[in-house]
């Protein structure tokens, strides 16, 4: 079952976020952080799949400051308008309202949510485990984690690359691996974006395996 809700961040903001719940018993809340592209039938499908494994996912609209219902595919003129809101979008007004999402699923579920982030969302989710109290985080393919390599995760976290990723260099890689060896890093042989199946850089098999690699991990501080 999906439906919207309305969130209300500590600055007063409100913006929607997609909610997807399980139809059995909830695990915990996971927040699902979404790229640059809005919260599109892509990201609606990745909250739908974990709610089919007993998470209450959450999706909240982080546009919502810039424009409200923005939600784009990956070619033609939708991309070259997620890549002219993105400078727009601003870090630490995305972690107000991944917080009220936090908050509201930890309300629901009585127990710390989780988050899980792509791609711009890999950042926050970054962001959210250095300075948000999660119970831990996922980041996939965020380009911005090495800009914020000094900070510490307050939670455990994993982050998964791929090596053939021209956005974020290997060097950026290495770099957030040694100076957290705390976090699990992997990476995979695919590019930018691979574990979207509406991309063309979607790489099946590590996908697949990035994807069992989260959930076992979710599972597991959960």
């Amino acid at each position: 079952m999906s439906e919207t809700v309305e969130l209300t961040t500590s600055d007063g903001h409100t913006l929607d976020a997609y909610v997807a719940r399980p139809q059995g018993p909830v695990r915990a809340a996971l927040i699902v952080i979404q790229e640059v592209f809005g919260v599109n039938a892509h990201i609606r499908s990745v909250a739908d799949r974990f709610a089919k494994h007993g998470f209450l996912a959450i999706a909240p609209a982080l546009f919502d400051r810039i424009e409200k219902h923005v939600e784009l595919s990956y070619e033609g003129e939708d991309r070259q308008r997620a890549f002219a809101l993105m400078p727009r979008l601003d870090f630490e007004k995305a972690l107000l309202d991944v917080e009220a999402a936090i908050e509201y699923g930890s309300r629901e579920t009585g127990k710390p949510a989780l988050v899980v982030g792509y791609c711009f969302g890999g950042t926050i989710a970054w962001l959210s485990a250095t300075r948000l109290h999660p119970a831990a985080a996922v980041g996939y393919y965020g380009g911005n984690i090495a800009k914020f390599n000094e900070e510490k995760p307050r939670v455990p976290v994993i982050l998964h690359f791929g090596r053939e990723d021209s956005h974020i260099p290997l060097e950026d890689v290495d770099k957030i691996a040694k100076a957290h060896p705390e976090v699990q890093v992997f990476t995979y042989p695919a590019g930018h974006g691979f574990s979207c199946d509406a991309r063309s850089s979607y790489e099946p098999k590590s996908a697949a395996e990035a994807f069992e690699r989260t959930l076992t991990f979710l599972n597991q501080n959960s």
